[in-house]
């Protein structure tokens, strides 16, 4: 019986997604898309506090990875969470470190 945690021809995108994840300016980008649902780049400017030119960065390589959805409305460009397991991934690690840091 293999015991493999992944299978090994999905190791590199694997470490590619976590790669991405493990930057915080995106995970307070994330958490602002996960809590108020499309927004726009100005908004999760506003409400992350991180600049334009960053938060355009980050959120363009999340789309790219495809973390997140865009659409274009004239001028402004709106971002979604398009991957369902982010919410319960970010849980599971945040429960974990609570659980961790009550020993």
């Amino acid at each position: 019986m293999d015991r493999s945690l992944l299978p090994p021809d999905e190791i590199e995108a694997v470490a590619r997604r976590f790669g991405v994840l493990g930057v915080p300016a995106r995970l307070r980008l994330l958490n602002a898309l996960h809590a108020e649902g499309e927004q726009p780049v100005g908004e999760l400017v506003e409400a992350t506090g991180i600049r334009q030119s960053n938060v355009s960065k980050h959120l363009g390589l999340m789309a790219e990875e495809g973390l997140l959805t865009r659409r274009r409305d004239g001028v402004h460009v709106y971002y979604a969470l398009d991957d369902p397991t982010l919410g319960a991934l970010c849980m599971l690690v945040s429960r974990r470190l609570r659980d961790e840091g009550e020993r």
